[in-house]
């Protein structure tokens, strides 16, 4: 069902055809637009040759350079897809305050003002509002309607274009949007430090730059082909900075001083401005994100709690970050979905969400969530998100290793335990790779089944389909020897051991545990993310946390299992299981500690679950 062979499409092939037509269609230009504050930021904008036509305009705010520069040359492709070029608007790509060629002070994740005072009281909002209302008076023949959107960084910059939106705003399609850095965008994952993708981003992003130029600016390069060697050899967090960084970075020096959600990070959170929205949206997310998949979960849901009346849609689709803007979406690392699902979004859901609101071609969206279900491996279109007649269950986890919705009997195992030594910590992937790859999320687990620090609860053989539809929650009973503790969860799918066929990797199929979901909780802010607390140590304490959504379908003939652990390297840092500020820990306050996860009556464990009834 997921792993047949597939020949890849020459991405550059399709680029060079792009760029021709962009070059034969398109006649480009380059302005600086001057904001309320004085500032110019550098905008190149590409207005169809055609010249009887009028042409909304589609936005798209970057820090990651809208290059190349000059007028002689042009993109191979326009944001969002080139299915939109070919159909005719006017694109413009604006580098941020502060990046590349635009003038001004760059500020990662710069917060939202309430409030202006003053034409020198900015932000990102200010920023897109001014741009816009330059770009609606002086470009010819547009007709007046401006729609943005971006993925990930510019999906932040897209949702903050949507909140106080300039009145030609008519649609924006934020697309893996950050919305909370510290809980699950990014930065964080329930105030455990994402170390790996951060480190690699940080190399080239966010170092000073004394005056607008064209090129990316690196401060260092110390990658290795292995990460998971250079990472524990790095030592404590803070060596990062004090080998590397030596606060070249003013993001990830501030991210360092400051371990809790405070009054650095609270700032930064974007959800709690989603109100009074008035284009029409569109987010966007993956299934498979492991960097923003909050982020478009929580814009959709605070949009539509916040904003009756207005066309508020979410897609979401099989896919690693930005991936339906990537490649034509027919798989994910070894798993192959039996169809070209980036191509199907662009083309049926992208394409008209914009024509039809920035043109007023088609028809409006017949539906609010256009999700894909894995596991089937078929698109649904819904009136809702969650979809109606779900029932919440709970799925136990069971003493020698059982899993199933009835809750656990008196049994003299009464909890199963691990030793978690941060010295060697189970490995986040089986590859041996430079960084993080793109298609983690998915990825066959069997490499940390076989770990004496993993957990592992396997259901018997389903008898029927079942399918799970909405956000899980782990709620954990568990103990420690040590005063802090990391808890990762996994949801996998275990396919049959007489499943035939290999992946595409040469993996076989037989027995694959399909990775559905996971994340991580780190165990001191069980109480509160701004105040931590340790643990007792030995003392049983409930842990509680969001998985996130899914939409998947377990076979019939399939297992369910849950894996628990406490250590995700290089993905997440190390944790030293001593109560202690981690962004300061020394090599001194890692230890060992004993790991106990209880399963009775008294102290169930269980994931609380959506089923679907289709």
């Amino acid at each position: 069902m997921f792993f047949i062979a597939a020949s890849s499409v020459s991405l550059s092939s399709a680029r060079a055809q792009d760029s021709v037509y962009v070059k034969e269609h398109y006649n480009k230009s380059e302005f600086t637009i001057t904001m309320r504050d004085g500032v110019r930021l550098f905008t190149s904008v590409y207005t169809p040759k055609d010249t009887t036509r009028q042409y909304p305009i589609i936005l798209n705010r970057t820090p990651y350079s809208v290059g190349p520069y000059g007028l002689g040359a042009t993109r191979n492709r326009m944001v969002p897809s080139m299915n939109e070029a070919r159909e005719g608007f006017i694109f413009a790509h604006q580098d941020v305050r502060g990046r590349y060629m635009s003038e001004g002070t760059f500020v990662d994740l710069r917060p939202y003002k309430p409030v202006k005072k003053g034409n020198s009281d900015i932000d990102e909002t200010t920023d897109t509002y001014d741009t816009v209302d330059w770009l609606v008076k002086n470009l010819a023949r547009n007709n007046g309607r401006v729609g943005i959107t971006g993925i990930s960084y510019p999906g932040f910059y897209t949702t903050m274009g949507t909140i106080d939106a300039h009145p030609a705003v008519k649609a924006t399609s934020p697309q893996a949007p950050i919305a909370d850095p510290f809980v699950g965008d990014d930065e964080h994952h329930n105030g455990a430090f994402f170390l790996a993708q951060n480190f690699s981003f940080y190399m080239f992003f966010g170092h000073p730059r004394p005056a607008p130029t064209t090129r990316t600016i690196f401060s260092f390069r110390p990658w290795t082909m292995d990460s998971y060697k250079f990472f524990l050899a790095m030592g404590p967090l803070s060596n990062a900075d004090k080998l590397y960084f030596r606060d070249s970075v003013a993001m990830w020096t501030g991210m360092m001083k400051h371990e809790t959600l405070d009054e650095f990070w609270e700032p930064m959170l974007v959800y709690p401005h989603l109100k009074n929205i008035k284009p029409a949206v569109m987010t966007v997310g993956g299934w498979f994100d492991q960097e923003d998949m909050l982020g478009p979960l929580k814009t959709y849901k605070e949009i539509e709690r916040n904003n009756s009346g207005i066309t508020n849609m979410l897609v979401m689709g099989p896919w690693s970050h930005g991936q339906w803007n990537g490649d034509e979406g027919e798989r994910l690392g070894d798993l192959n979905w039996g169809s070209k699902t980036s191509v199907w979004f662009q083309v049926n859901v992208q394409l008209p969400f914009f024509n039809y609101y920035l043109k007023g071609k088609g028809e409006p969206p017949k539906a609010e969530a256009i999700v894909f279900e894995t596991g089937s491996n078929i698109w649904h279109q819904l009136d809702r998100w969650p979809p109606k007649n779900v029932s919440e269950k709970k799925l136990y986890l069971q003493p020698k290793g059982g899993l199933g919705f009835d809750a656990p009997s008196k049994s003299p195992e009464a909890f199963s335990e691990y030793v978690s030594d941060p010295g060697k910590p189970v490995p986040h992937t089986r590859e041996i790779r430079s960084g993080v790859s793109r298609s983690v999320l998915g990825e066959d687990q069997r490499f940390a089944a076989t770990r004496p620090d993993v957990l592992v609860f396997e259901s018997e053989k389903l008898l029927g389909d079942v399918t799970f539809a909405g956000p899980i929650v782990a709620s954990l009973q568990v103990s420690t020897t040590g005063t802090d503790a990391d808890w990762v969860v996994k949801l996998i799918d275990v396919f049959p051991d007489d499943s035939l066929g290999v992946t595409m990797s040469g993996v076989p199929v037989g027995g694959y545990q399909m990775l559905v979901r996971g994340d991580v909780f780190r165990g001191k802010f069980r109480e509160s993310f701004s105040r931590p607390v340790p643990f007792v140590p030995n003392k049983v304490t409930r842990v509680e946390f969001e998985l996130l959504d899914v939409l998947h379908c377990f076979k019939k003939g399939h297992r369910m299992m849950v894996q628990v652990q406490s250590t995700w390297f290089p993905l997440v840092d190390r944790n030293p299981q001593k109560f202690v500020n981690i962004r300061t820990a020394r090599e001194s306050d890692f230890q060992k500690a004993t790991q106990r996860l209880y399963h009775s009556p008294e102290f169930p464990t269980y994931l609380k679950v959506q089923v679907w009834n289709k």
